[in-house]
């Protein structure tokens, strides 16, 4: 099986620490603007989805999602979500603890890719579901 999105383990220490502050969470990877290009994480539900975002899979238990006009630019990578010190978007939970979300990309491999083709579409996080 290959993951489209997956997590170091400083990520998914910080993600548990958000977890019993905030409670469940939910990531979104930004598409720019204000909060740059940063994956954003929010208490669950607190962003409204709809039909142009998608879930590309779950990370320490936590959906993922991304608009489909930035997946079109990341479908071919995998995404890591990783921590690091500094200050991330400014509505995102990490926020106040000093650390910030940061995606790191790799091309799949041609198997890897073969296999996603095959086995796991991306579709509408409405068609999805949600958390």
């Amino acid at each position: 099986m290959v993951e489209r999105v997956t997590a170091t383990p400083a990520a998914l220490a910080l993600i548990d620490k958000l977890r019993g502050l905030h409670g469940p969470p939910m990531f979104h990877q930004s598409g720019g603007c204000c909060d740059g290009s940063s994956p954003m994480c929010y208490p669950e539900g607190d962003l409204l989805l709809g039909g142009s975002d998608v879930l590309l899979g779950r990370i320490g238990g936590v959906p993922f999602y991304m608009s489909a006009s930035q997946f079109e630019y990341w479908a071919h990578t995998q995404l890591t979500i990783d921590v690091v010190p500094g200050r991330g978007g400014m509505f995102s939970l990490e926020g106040p603890h000093g650390l910030r979300f940061l995606t790191r990309s790799r091309l799949y491999s041609d198997d890897e890719w073969a296999w996603l083709e095959a086995h796991a579409p991306v579709r509408p996080a409405t068609q999805a579901g949600r958390g």
